[in-house]
């Protein structure tokens, strides 16, 4: 069995976009006609322009091989050019191929991917959400309104999630760290107690940030969120400033996640040995792919640490996150996105139920890729999956974040 063909569709979901602006599905084939789907979370760079890098991973490193081979298609992906270092878009490019190659695997011995990857540890793995507004909430209003994500939590729990997300403490800027303004501590405090009384200890709170603080910043942020006990303070610093990060680590309670804009283990390694984190979030279609973060996940046991799966992207990157979970001891939770589209574009082959994922039983990843619907969603715009805000934060006016990727104003 050799791969032989390599297609690429850029769908994008309907606004508001969550789970970003588009979605990059890779689909390879071999030569005795097996097909695998996988994601590449690759958002440095515009989908068009991902397109001939992922092909080229693709024919370079990948193009006739076994996909039994991933360990050397790996190293031959991360080893491109004379680097031997995490090169953040080459391996956004292979982590979907790689994910598509476990999918051929699984669809060739007629097994779902984690009887690959040691077998069923878990039969149930625990679901965790983002905060979304309601049909009836203002969404401009949404994000800075206490008691509206409350309502949203309540309803969370109503369907059975166990643990929740959120993150008034914006913005994100593309400056680096900076140091909260008082009226975004404030915000904050009032979003977790609002959120704990709606939801009480029938809950986790998960607060996230995106990388946003100074050191001395987030640890005034964390000293405001301790009292309400969050599960996880969420990338509080930059994610490649791990001395600060832990820091941080050191001066709260509250446990710190980081994970999402990593790659490979020789970036969360680091992580692991400074005690900057003890809850990994890789992101499978970015961070290397199911194997590199199967390799993760031991090393994280080795630090009494835990691997919580990243998801702001679609439903093949999701079901990647999912097997993995399956197979490994210290996994504590997955990231779910519930839209309609996410539904319809695996035609419901998984779901969330009373908050919880089953493991798939169905060969490979267990999903049914309706093909149609990724074709008929092409993205058009210009815009990156995501965009971080250029203006620094207003300390006069305050700040806010708008979930989702909405497609660019005119």
């Amino acid at each position: 069995m050799k791969l032989l063909d390599l297609d690429i569709i850029v769908t994008s979901p309907p606004a508001p976009g969550w789970g970003g602006r588009y979605w990059i599905l890779v689909k390879l084939t071999t030569d005795d006609g097996i097909t695998g789907w996988g994601e590449c979370y690759a958002s440095s760079i515009g989908p068009e322009a991902m397109k001939p890098v992922i092909r080229d991973v693709f024919e370079r490193h990948m193009l006739g091989e076994n996909p039994e081979n991933i360990e050397l298609m790996f190293r031959r992906a991360y080893s491109s050019g004379f680097t031997q270092r995490p090169d953040l878009t080459v391996m956004g490019a292979f982590s979907g191929l790689e994910i598509a190659c476990w999918d051929i695997l699984g669809k060739a011995r007629n097994r779902p991917v984690w009887a690959l990857l040691g077998g069923r540890m878990n039969e149930l793995i625990r679901a965790y959400t983002y905060l979304y507004p309601l049909p009836h909430h203002d969404i401009n209003a949404f994000w800075t309104s206490a008691e509206l994500a409350a309502e949203s939590a309540a309803d969370c729990v109503s369907r059975g999630f166990t643990a929740i997300k959120f993150d008034p403490a914006g913005p994100y800027t593309l400056r680096g760290g900076h140091m909260p303004a008082m009226s975004d501590i404030s915000q904050s405090a009032a979003f977790c107690k609002a959120i704990r009384e709606a939801v009480g200890d029938r809950a986790d709170l998960l607060f996230g940030t995106h990388g946003q603080f100074t050191t001395g910043g987030a640890i005034r942020l964390a000293k405001a969120l301790e009292p309400y006990s969050p599960l996880w303070f969420e990338e509080p610093v930059p994610p490649d400033n791990i001395g600060e990060m832990s820091k941080v680590a050191r001066a709260t309670s509250i446990p710190v996640a980081t994970g999402e804009r990593l790659t490979t283990k020789a970036e969360f390694a680091p992580i692991l040995r400074n005690g900057a984190a003890t809850i990994l979030q890789p992101a499978l279609g970015r961070a290397g792919g199911i194997w590199e973060m199967k390799k993760v996940a031991a090393m994280a046991e080795v630090y009494n640490a835990q691997m919580a799966p990243h998801l702001y992207a679609g439903p093949l990157e999701w079901a990647a996150n999912i097997h993995l979970a399956v197979s490994i001891p210290n996994i504590l939770m997955c990231e779910c996105i519930e839209t309609e589209f996410h539904d319809k574009l695996i035609k419901g082959s998984i779901r969330i139920d009373n908050g919880f994922i089953a493991a798939p039983e169905a060969p490979g990843l267990g999903i049914d890729v309706d093909e149609d619907l990724a074709r008929a969603n092409p993205y058009t715009d210009d815009g990156l999956h995501l965009q971080m805000q250029e203006a620094p934060c207003d300390y006069v006016n305050g700040n806010s974040f708008a979930g989702g990727a909405p497609p660019k104003a005119e």
